[in-house]
């Protein structure tokens, strides 16, 4: 995480007057876990995640230098803790359901707030689009599996987020997403 990216986190957090209780991750390719170290060292709270991602936070050098990224310094964080599928957080007074979507990565998680309709995809579905399966143990059939069994059954009007890109929606993807259909 860059010092601006980590400045204006900070900001953020101090303006809205937050206290950060979970550091959730949604798989540990490297781009997903740069922060990591810096929210646990600043704030004290550990990354969760899937125990099979794991090995991916101690090959964050491998991960870097793949992606021509060795000359940017970062640092690993252990894991504090892991998450499973069917796990239901208690997040500021709502409610977040895990939902295991293995397929981009091993251990790939998606997170789900069924009282606000609002999914957090990672890099499991983008806005017409699908994660990557081609480096870092990613498996298509697997991750094809995963959106059609576990989010695609999720309500229409659900807001996805995702992990880079534009958000979008459950019934928009499940009609104009090519990859799905």
């Amino acid at each position: 995480m860059f010092e601006k990216e980590q400045q204006q986190l900070e900001n953020f957090i101090e303006t809205n007057d937050l206290k950060v209780t979970y550091l959730l991750n949604t798989h540990l390719h490297l781009d997903h876990q740069f922060g990591n170290h810096f929210v646990a060292s600043k704030y004290g709270v550990l990354p969760l995640a899937s125990k099979e991602d794991e090995p991916l936070v101690n090959s964050l050098a491998e991960q870097a230098a793949l992606f021509g990224l060795s000359r940017f310094k970062m640092e690993s964080q252990q894991l504090g803790g892991y998450l499973e599928d069917g796990q239901i957080l208690s997040l500021c007074g709502t409610v977040c359901h895990v939902i295991a979507t293995p397929g981009h990565s091993p251990g790939g998680l998606c997170f789900y707030f069924p009282e606000e309709k609002v999914l957090f995809s990672g890099d499991t579905l983008f806005a017409g689009g699908i994660g990557r399966t081609d480096v870092l143990r990613g498996d298509f059939r697997q991750l094809l599996k995963s959106i059609h069994q576990r989010l695609l059954v999720l309500p229409d009007d659900v807001v996805v987020y995702c992990g880079h890109g534009p958000h979008t929606m459950i019934g928009h993807e499940r009609i104009h997403n090519l990859y799905l259909n």
